[in-house]
């Protein structure tokens, strides 16, 4: 039996449940997610960057999880990033087994390999229909004595809104990456991009060029004569990357392709002058 712990809304609701994972106190933004596979994708995709990822299917950890396998580019097969990237996991019930022919490690392993706290045995029904209701909300999962509604709610009101933050550049890589030989050359600009993207492109006999998230085209050399321009998905609020949208402002005028995915999108609507709103 793993040692009790609790999960902590700033609305002042307090759940109880027991770790799995680190037994270490963590706060963030508590979300939720209706898969019922993908737990090793979900969790290291880099838009739930801050995030304590709340799972609604009731059963997580049956099948473990992979190896770190890449590909011929060198990315990870089995998970969307090079680390988990959620701040904590909350589930119904955690299974403690790995029965799974790819399977390496228990989630459990993993979790605590990379210090990442997680509880299992709470309501996930209740507490994604207040999510679902009330809005995200910032949280905490906390171990040690029980907290009261009063002083847990005092607590997350001075915690920072991780939304106040630039998300962006803690997820994003830290020079250009080249991608694949294609005939067509593709500007990515990686705001917390997963994986699969980059895999999905790449198959389409495109040449992808991964850069920063404050990459700025027109002051570097070599890294011209792209064909179309894509801003990838993230985490946080997508007016925090300011230097992202000025960049765009500047390849919209290329007259070539351009879309975003989720906060990319996003970022391209601040572009050209829209607002975004959470």
């Amino acid at each position: 039996m793993g040692k009790k712990g609790y999960l902590i809304l700033e609305n002042g609701k307090i759940f109880e449940g027991v770790s799995f994972g680190s037994v270490s106190d963590r706060n963030g933004e508590v979300v939720f997610n209706t898969g019922m596979v993908g737990y090793p994708e979900g969790i290291t995709d880099p838009s739930y960057f801050g995030q304590i990822l709340v799972t609604t299917y009731p059963l997580i950890g049956n099948y473990g999880v992979p190896d770190d396998a890449v590909d011929n580019m060198g990315i990870k097969t089995n998970f969307e990033s090079d680390r988990i990237q959620i701040r904590g996991l909350i589930v119904s019930r955690y299974m403690d087994h790995k029965k799974h022919w790819q399977a390496k490690r228990t989630l459990s392993d993993w979790l605590i390999s990379q210090n990442i706290p997680a509880l299992q045995g709470i309501d996930t029904r209740t507490l994604t229909k207040m999510l679902r209701q009330k809005g995200v909300m910032k949280g905490a999962i906390k171990f040690g004595p029980p907290p009261s509604r009063h002083t847990s709610g005092l607590f997350l009101k001075n915690v920072k809104d991780i939304n106040e933050e630039n998300l962006v550049q803690e997820v994003s890589c830290r020079k250009p990456l080249f991608y694949g030989k294609g005939s067509l050359k593709i500007l990515l600009i990686d705001c917390g991009v997963k994986n699969n993207i980059i895999r999905n492109l790449v198959s389409r006999n495109l040449s992808v060029v991964r850069v920063p998230w404050d990459f700025d085209p027109y002051r570097n050399n070599g890294i011209s004569g792209f064909d179309a321009v894509v801003v990838s998905n993230g985490p946080g609020d997508p007016k925090m990357a300011i230097k992202t949208i000025g960049t765009v402002q500047k390849l919209l005028s290329e007259k070539i392709p351009f879309f975003g995915i989720c906060l990319g999108n996003q970022i391209l609507a601040l572009a050209i002058g829209a607002d975004t709103y959470k």
